[in-house]
């Protein structure tokens, strides 16, 4: 007999949808989301109408409904689908989501789809972690998508990190990851950039590591057509002032997440340095993002923005006013 007929196992369950099994035998435990019929009295065979019902669990918690709510909507999706039926349509109606608690990270009062996020990241569901991130990023943008999704969950993953023995370690770096791989791929299918204009030169200063703030500034400029740069982590300071010589940008954006790592000698350089025909020489903007810069204020040439929306705005502004023709 097939597998139509007697169903199929947790594990088989569990690689179909891209979870663990632990997750879906939690699902069972807490919420009654288990098969119709046991084969033998005990074991878990899961029928058609049985892996649909998970299926939609899946996608409501990825989503951000309540792992309870999204329990008893799915349940009433086998219960209307029966046994026989295929996947679930979407014409059962259940509430709209409300917020609350489900992945332990303090979020506080957030989006529904960073609740998601962080319920996605602490099973370590990656399959679930790029579905959501690219919903949110094609509904809402790249700079709503990070300051209003990406950055609380990341932040909280941080805080809970330090503030608990618990090992968030691993969860850190596969969401750092599918966070980097959403944003590179909004980049890439952003408008397409005017050659002749100079590109933005995007690097975190020497010493520093952390790179996907800078990651959605590059995607974020990308859909509005802007060219850019991406250097990367810990960027030597002769590497980056000979690229800036070469390259002419219009822009560079400095990233120092610490006091320690805010290198002002290599910002001073950046900004003093200009481009163009004798006489009528422009030097670029300079961009001291990340909160590595707030100790003093930035100095003539260069901009402290408070967020990736004001180093959107900065940058727009720049080319916009370029591009101004000059009156007489």
């Amino acid at each position: 007999m097939s597998d139509t007929v007697h169903g199929i196992t947790t594990g088989a369950v569990a690689r179909k949808l891209g979870i663990s099994p632990s997750t879906v035998r939690s699902w069972e435990r807490r919420y009654g989301i288990g098969p119709a019929e046991r084969a033998d009295g005990r074991h878990r065979r899961w029928s058609t109408a049985d892996v649909a019902m998970l299926e939609e669990m899946c996608r409501l918690t990825a989503s951000g409904v309540p792992p309870a709510e999204a329990a008893r909507a799915a349940e009433g999706l086998r219960s209307t689908t029966g046994a026989s039926a295929g996947r679930p349509t979407r014409s059962v109606a259940f509430a709209a989501p409300r917020a609350g608690p489900g992945s332990g990270l303090p979020l506080g009062d957030v989006r529904q789809e960073c609740r998601g996020l962080a319920r996605a990241a602490v099973r370590l569901d990656g399959p679930a972690m790029d579905r959501l991130l690219r919903q949110v990023l094609d509904a809402y943008g790249t700079v709503v998508a990070w300051e209003e999704v990406m950055a609380p969950v990341l932040h909280a993953v941080g805080r809970k990190w330090d503030a608990s023995e618990a090992r968030y370690v691993e969860v850190e770096h596969l969401l750092s990851w599918h966070v980097s791989t959403a944003l590179r791929r909004a980049g890439a299918n952003g408008r397409r950039p005017l050659s002749s204009a100079p590109p933005v030169l995007l690097a975190c200063v020497p010493a520093e590591q952390h790179t996907l703030p800078l990651e959605a500034l590059a995607a974020a400029l990308s859909e509005r057509g802007l060219p850019t740069r991406m250097f990367g982590a810990a960027v030597p300071a002769e590497a980056l002032t000979a690229a800036v010589r070469r390259s002419g940008p219009a822009a560079v954006a400095l990233w120092s997440q610490a006091g320690a790592t805010a290198d002002r000698a290599l910002a001073r350089r950046v900004a003093g340095t200009a481009f163009g025909i004798r006489g009528a020489r422009t030097p670029p903007l300079v961009l001291l993002a990340g909160p590595g810069w707030l100790s003093r204020p930035p100095a003539p040439g260069m901009v402290r923005p408070a967020g990736l929306r004001e180093a959107v705005d900065a940058v727009c502004r720049l080319y916009e006013d370029r591009a101004r023709p000059v009156d007489g």
